[in-house]
């Protein structure tokens, strides 16, 4: 499991994809309707990005999702990690050609949208298959944890809704087309090594990937991906051998042992209980002093890594580690 959210995991909860004979059944029948009206055609490469609001919802995601999985960018303007992942996102919608459609949605201006997903801190991607959503990822990621977790997606809809994507209009992206096809974006100088980070993580390989993540920071110590990536993988370094619940009952008998606080508050985390996680190191923090004192803190601010500073509850525990420390 990669844990940006927890629910990041590189590969998507089949679980979560609930009815889906169904909604087979109905995509099917949508697909079917809207060939009979001459509709289906191929779409220019423009068409793959679009802005969507709360009035035209239902008719440019939930019913575009009986031809094509929908991916759901909920960005705003003042979201700086959303001007790293919206490109990101657009990127690969042209790259994919069809197999998805990207659909902003922007939050200030579609609260109700906001409120009716559950969005809790931005950017946060779901995607709609059949008229069925699933969340995919808050925050920023690696675009090889992204890409992963769009194959699996793609995957799902082919194989339990038949969406096969939407043809694109190849010539309308020529040098002779109304429309041109995103510019080749050059490799960066730490794409190889962010690379082999991800695929030892994928292998479960955590001090490979902390190796290789920490050789990206030696020479360039504010990459944003990579200090994401090595809070991640030292998180799931630290989990990997627990025996959760020798670990939860310890933290359970013991409130006053600081390791076991902290032990817990990795499970809570990795369990993709972000508050539980935060608030218990907030409180072991508030009731100890010295050195035990400082152990919760620096894995506080370890924890806030995971999921990035721009994130609510990270904001809100921020706030809860200031009164309870001055």
């Amino acid at each position: 499991m990669q844990p940006r959210n927890m629910s990041m995991s590189g590969v998507v909860d089949l679980a979560a994809v609930k009815a889906a004979g169904e909604a087979k059944v109905k995509a099917e029948q949508a697909r079917a309707e809207t060939a009979r009206q001459g509709g289906g055609g191929a779409v220019p490469p423009s068409a793959l990005v679009i802005d969507v609001d709360e009035a035209g919802f239902e008719r440019d995601v939930l019913q575009r999702s009986a031809e094509v999985p929908v991916v759901i960018d909920f960005w705003a303007e003042w979201c700086e990690p959303c001007k790293q992942l919206g490109p990101l996102l657009e990127r690969l919608a042209q790259e994919y050609n069809g197999r998805f459609l990207l659909a902003k949605v922007d939050v200030d201006a579609n609260q109700m949208l906001m409120q009716q997903f559950g969005i809790q801190g931005i950017p946060a991607v779901f995607a709609v298959v059949a008229g069925q959503a699933l969340p995919l990822f808050q925050g920023a990621a690696p675009e090889a944890q992204i890409r992963q977790t769009l194959d699996q997606l793609i995957q799902v809809g082919e194989e339990r809704f038949g969406l096969t994507g939407i043809a694109v209009d190849a010539a309308a992206a020529g040098p002779e087309g109304a429309e041109q096809g995103p510019a080749e974006v050059p490799a960066g100088p730490y794409d190889a090594l962010l690379e082999a980070a991800v695929r030892a993580l994928d292998a479960n390989d955590f001090a490979g990937a902390v190796q290789a993540y920490r050789n990206v920071l030696s020479d360039d110590p504010a990459n944003t991906e990579a200090k994401l990536g090595l809070a991640q993988a030292e998180l799931l370094s630290r989990v990997a051998d627990m025996d959760p619940q020798q670990v939860r009952n310890d933290a359970a008998e013991k409130p006053g042992d600081v390791a076991a606080q902290i032990a817990a508050a990795d499970l809570d985390l990795v369990g993709g209980h972000v508050e539980d996680a935060f608030g218990r190191l907030v409180e072991t923090v508030r009731r100890n002093f010295g050195d035990d004192r400082d152990a919760a803190r620096l894995r506080l601010l370890e924890l806030f890594e995971v999921i990035g500073p721009e994130d609510p509850r990270v904001v809100a525990a921020r706030t809860a580690l200031a009164r309870v420390l001055f």
